[in-house]
């Protein structure tokens, strides 16, 4: 058989032992150390089956004893093909086209692929003597545009995947492409492999400056959390609604949880402190509330005390039928307890219905005694609205000597006769008041008309007031003049009233 051209140090290797199969195709025995896997995301067509080997039969010799059979050779230091015989599934014919100009297949079966801008060589793979030379090259080239493909798929995603997910691919490529038994332009997808490299470079750079600023944006979120949690933990207990306050903490604390699972992590010493800080501030607010409500609790023990020492105080007195007295003191029982503060609702309810039920015991008897009173009274009202009738009959005054008379006889037989209903007392007593004041005016004027000393009281009483009224002008004016409303409204109101007194003298 005739030895290829250029044939590389190996190409004396001895060829792995063909073996026929039922159907008479040819193959190669696996070596799977040296068997380039293809990648199943850029893997074009499905993955081909071995067929089964059958036993070879061994030919008979001339003498009908068969010989035995020859031994088997070493295996080659190249990769072979798992299946060339076999159909492979379409490819682009022009791309197909053009990595086979990079391989030839020798007399011997061997594939050889030539090195680009070089005239060396190297040996792939091998193929059947019988076979023809697409048929022998079409799995290597198959094999390159497979490789090809997954540079290609790089390329396009390098841009928006992850450098992680970059390195790892651009690792495996290198590997597939130290010394890959493909037929191809195999340095020119290193050069590409290259480029790529300088690619993932940028995209390093670009998704660590993405990456840095998520990881500020979280720390600016994680702040932000601590700080409202802060601004809860020093309000003032006094105005602080402790309800709403302690499910905002929780909302907020919810909040850091699900930054601390869903956002980007920050640096675990400004994590740390951040954390020191919203746990002081719960911590603190907390604390706060405890306080708080201690302190209520104490004032409300004050307050129950004190309102149980004035319902004592109550009971003690609500049998009393010093109604008068006692009555006095229920107000001032009133305002001790509306003095005395609040606890909470049902307990403050409690405590004013035992304090009110002692007052009502009293008023209810006191009623009860005023309204048998009541009854009693009513012949004694009927009594005095005769006396009225009779007493209206003086006024107008015509003679003020029987007038007076006449209701002082009527002022004795009214005393006489006792009290009269509450409910009556305003149109009874304050009626004959009435008329007792218009007989008082009727003689004081008739006295004015006839006192000889009238005429000198007058002028006496008239200098007297215009004096008054010269001093509290100027007293008007300093008030005015100071600015001090209050006095000047004071002076104004007394002024007044001594104009109009100088006024009535004159007149008279």
């Amino acid at each position: 058989m005739t030895e290829p051209t250029n044939q590389p140090a190996n190409a004396d290797v001895p060829r792995q032992p063909e073996e026929v199969t039922e159907n008479h195709e040819v193959v190669e025995t696996e070596t799977a150390e040296h068997e380039t896997d293809v990648s199943t995301e850029t893997h074009a067509g499905p993955t081909e089956d071995v067929a089964e080997e059958a036993p070879v039969e061994d030919a008979p010799t001339e003498g009908g004893a068969a010989e035995a059979p020859a031994p088997t050779p070493p295996a080659p230091k190249f990769p072979t093909p798992a299946r060339v015989a076999a159909p492979l599934p379409d490819i682009d014919d022009a791309a197909a086209a053009e990595a086979s100009k990079w391989g030839r297949v020798d007399d011997e079966g061997n594939v050889w692929l030539r090195s680009s801008g070089t005239e060396s060589e190297r040996i792939v793979g091998q193929y059947a003597v019988d076979g023809n030379e697409k048929d022998a090259l079409g799995l290597y080239v198959r094999r390159y545009l497979d490789l090809e493909t997954q540079v290609s798929l790089l390329e396009a995603r390098v841009a928006n995947i992850a450098p992680e997910e970059i390195n790892a691919a651009l690792k495996s490529l290198q590997e597939q492409l130290k010394e890959p038994a493909v037929v191809g332009d195999v340095d020119a997808l290193r050069q590409r492999v290259e480029a790529l490299e300088g690619m993932a470079d940028k995209r390093r750079a670009e998704v660590k400056a993405e990456r840095e600023e998520a990881k500020k944006q979280s720390l600016e979120e994680r702040t932000a959390i601590v700080e409202a949690a802060e601004a809860i933990s020093a309000q003032d207990p006094q105005r602080t609604h402790w309800k709403d306050s302690r499910q905002e903490l929780t909302n907020l604390l919810d909040q850091w949880k699900y930054a601390q699972r869903h956002s980007p992590r920050i640096d675990r010493p400004a994590e740390e402190a951040l954390w020191k800080r919203f746990s002081s501030a719960r911590t603190t607010f907390d604390r706060h509330r405890r306080q708080f409500f201690s302190q209520k609790d104490t004032e409300r023990k004050e307050v129950t005390a004190r309102k149980e020492d004035l319902i004592a105080r109550a009971e003690a007195i609500a049998d009393s039928t010093d109604w008068g007295p006692i009555s006095g003191q229920f107000r001032d029982l009133m305002n001790e307890w509306k003095r005395a503060g609040r606890t909470n609702k049902r307990a403050d309810d409690a405590l004013w219905e035992r304090f009110s039920a002692a007052q009502n015991r009293f008023y209810e008897a006191r009623n009860a005694f005023n309204s048998q009173l009541d009854d009693e009274f009513a012949a004694n009202r009927d009594l005095k609205l005769e006396l009225l009738a009779e007493a209206e009959k003086l006024v107008p005054v015509t003679d003020i000597a029987n007038a007076k008379a006449q209701i002082r006889t009527i002022g004795e037989k009214w005393d006489a006769i006792g009290r009269v209903p509450r409910s009556d007392m305003q149109r009874t007593e304050g009626r004959l008041r009435d008329i007792e004041n218009q007989i008082r005016n009727a003689e004081s004027e008739q006295w004015k008309k006839t006192d000889p000393e009238k005429d000198e009281r007058s002028a006496g009483m008239a200098e007297q007031l215009q004096s008054l009224i010269d001093e509290l002008e100027g007293q008007l004016a300093e008030a005015r003049a100071a600015g001090d409303d209050k006095k000047v409204k004071e002076f104004e109101d007394a002024l007044e009233a001594r104009k109009a007194w100088l006024a009535a003298v004159q007149d008279n």
